[in-house]
């Protein structure tokens, strides 16, 4: 008697701890979110209306110059080099990256609608992700290849020989998609369940970490590692390969021989210290000093001016890719004439 009043006592409290924790999970998916609202980056229909046609032209503009500028190098044999190699993939991240946020902008620009769905978001941000950490890496290892054309020209053709070029492209691509699976999946595990408003033009991490009400430390300690190995670290392989090229083109005795070891390195150097400031600006900085409205624009700059001004540098500072693009420009011709 004693262990049936026993087991029906047991019972009873297993029965209220399955309906509580029912009742709750119901709750939290009646409340959970199933799409976020995206701000964007005004409410007045006319600077929307100026917006979308400034937007769409710069759009168009990135995709063609970097289409070009990929043609131009596949068509011409000089430029089949570990430099123009790695400007390649460069191109084909900036048409990527700038394809990834810039068409849900103007979407919502011309319709005013403002909703992307959670699956959408979390596509965006691991596609964005993987765009932005291959960008760095390239940048990276393309300021090593001017590092061993200047510092060790005679060894130049041994040290980035065509294998390992291909592993340093391949390897940037994979580290980036890595690293944006491992945010996403971290992302995936949290809960929205207040707020559903992104006070951005598209879906970013520190903006949905903010929306959760789940704990986000574990997030936040991998995004501050991985800003910490994508940012610093290739912004100081960056800059470190650039001190040994400078002491390099300072110990050229000749005034001529600066300038040319100098031009073959100014293009690069313009697009890192542009792009990096940005970058480090948004994802390195203290989140005490974090200004939203500074984020949409500091956001514009690597997301949507970046890829329209990178073919644009490497084209109008380069002798070679200028050549290039004539003779290209001359096969044309030609054909329609034809």
């Amino acid at each position: 008697m004693f262990l049936k009043q026993k087991t029906s006592k047991w019972l009873t409290g297993f029965i209220q701890k399955v309906t509580i924790s029912i009742k709750k999970s119901e709750i939290k998916n009646q409340s959970a979110v199933n799409e976020f609202i995206l701000v964007g980056l005004t409410n007045s229909p006319e600077l929307q209306t100026i917006l979308f046609w400034l937007f769409t032209s710069i759009y168009a503009m990135a995709l063609l110059g970097n289409f070009l500028l990929i043609l131009t190098i596949c068509s011409c044999k000089k430029l089949h080099t570990p430099m123009y190699f790695l400007l390649i993939n460069l191109s084909l991240v900036n048409v990527f990256s700038i394809s990834v946020t810039t068409p849900k902008m103007l979407q919502t620009l011309l319709t005013h609608r403002k909703v992307i769905s959670f699956y959408g978001c979390i596509t965006q941000v691991y596609l964005f992700i993987w765009a932005l950490g291959t960008e760095v890496l390239l940048l990276s290892m393309m300021a090593f290849d001017r590092y061993a054309a200047i510092c060790h020209p005679l060894q130049y053709t041994i040290i980035m020989r065509k294998e390992v070029c291909a592993v340093m492209a391949i390897g940037a691509w994979v580290v980036g998609i890595v690293n944006s699976a491992v945010h996403v999946g971290l992302i995936v595990q949290l809960s929205f369940c207040n707020s559903n408003i992104i006070n951005h033009f598209y879906c970013d991490v520190p903006p949905l970490l903010k929306l959760s009400c789940s704990d986000t430390s574990l997030n936040e300690t991998v995004t501050f590692v991985a800003d910490v190995i994508f940012g610093v670290c290739s912004c100081g392989l960056t800059l470190t390969s650039y001190c040994f090229i400078l002491r390099a083109i300072f110990r050229i005795s000749s005034t001529e021989g600066k300038k040319k070891a100098f031009s073959t390195c100014s293009s690069h150097l313009t697009v890192v210290s542009f792009y990096f400031s940005a970058i480090i600006y948004m994802y390195i900085r203290p989140s005490s000093v974090s200004s939203l409205d500074q984020d949409k624009v500091v956001s514009l700059i690597y997301s949507v001016v970046t890829p329209v001004l990178n073919p644009l540098i490497y084209s109008l500072r380069n002798k070679e890719v200028k050549e290039a693009i004539r003779k290209l420009t001359r096969r044309g011709r030609m054909l329609q004439r034809q």
